[in-house]
């Protein structure tokens, strides 16, 4: 560590009222472009894929883009499929609440009812995710795959410890697990974000192939839930400790991430889900 490292990290223990108000901001801007990112991916599914289900027009061109979609005359695995794709829209749309502390308090049993369809249907999408995966082959390459094999694994471990702690009323551990479930259950959509903005910040692929496992793809791919998880953890020890060191650091990982969940956001709007939202209208 550097003296100008150590100098700042002094300075936190003179600071430190200000670095809890800094720390408390940058979560809020860290759920403010989550919630944000999070509805225009419901608004996209909404329109690339629910309303034509609706309207009895899906067929195999709204899935074109992806690396396995709905093939006419397989009825299991279209149905495996839109019950992975179509929930999204639901807890996209609901999950983020449960990330307000003010929501929690003033409406708890909409915060336990959201909550128990958030994890039931990330549980979900977790298996169907890793059966689209590996059972049908929705994948560009082995190796490629490995990123999201691990995040649907981590899935219905986190969610386990979630719900078991809320039903002992263990609400500090309960809202920890929750926390890492609501990121790792929204991992692919994360990686979506940052895949997004690694090509806005580089003007186009560096480090990334066509079969999602270049050295950039593999490590956006861990990326997208270890680090919001990392960074979630250091927001928990500084809790705990109460020290402006770890307060700083914290508050630093927060804006971090903040700042590329909101690049990530603004670049897959304009790169992925707004051209398919208006040319679905």
């Amino acid at each position: 560590m550097n003296k100008s490292t150590i100098s700042t990290l002094n300075l936190a223990d003179t600071y430190h009222p200000s670095l809890k108000q800094w720390l408390g901001l940058a979560i809020k801007a860290w759920i403010g472009a989550v919630f944000i990112g999070q509805w225009m991916f419901a608004f996209y599914i909404l329109a690339q894929f629910t309303l034509p289900l609706v309207t009895g027009q899906l067929d195999e061109s709204q899935f074109s883009h992806m690396i396995r979609g709905y093939v006419n005359g397989q009825t299991i695995d279209n149905t495996i499929l839109l019950l992975h794709v179509i929930p999204v829209m639901l807890i996209c749309m609901s999950a983020t609440f449960q990330l307000v502390p003010s929501i929690r308090k003033r409406y708890p049993a909409f915060h336990r009812l959201n909550g128990r369809v958030f994890l039931t249907v990330g549980f979900l999408g977790a298996i169907s995710g890793l059966y689209m995966t590996w059972g049908i082959g929705s994948r560009l390459s082995d190796l490629g795959a490995l990123g999201v094999t691990l995040n649907g694994i981590l899935i219905p471990i986190a969610v386990y410890y979630a719900w078991q702690f809320a039903r002992k009323k263990q609400f500090a551990q309960h809202r920890r697990f929750a926390v890492h479930a609501f990121i790792l259950i929204n991992g692919v959509w994360t990686f979506r974000l940052y895949l997004m903005g690694w090509f806005m910040i580089n003007q186009g692929p560096l480090g990334n192939n066509s079969t999602i496992d270049g050295p950039a793809d593999m490590v956006l791919a861990f990326a997208s839930y270890l680090l919001p998880m990392a960074i979630a953890e250091l927001v928990f020890w500084a809790e705990k400790q109460a020290k402006p060191k770890v307060t700083l650091m914290a508050a630093m990982g927060v804006t971090f991430a903040a700042l590329i969940t909101f690049i990530g956001v603004v670049s897959a709007t304009m790169m992925m889900w707004g051209p398919r939202i208006l040319a679905a209208f």
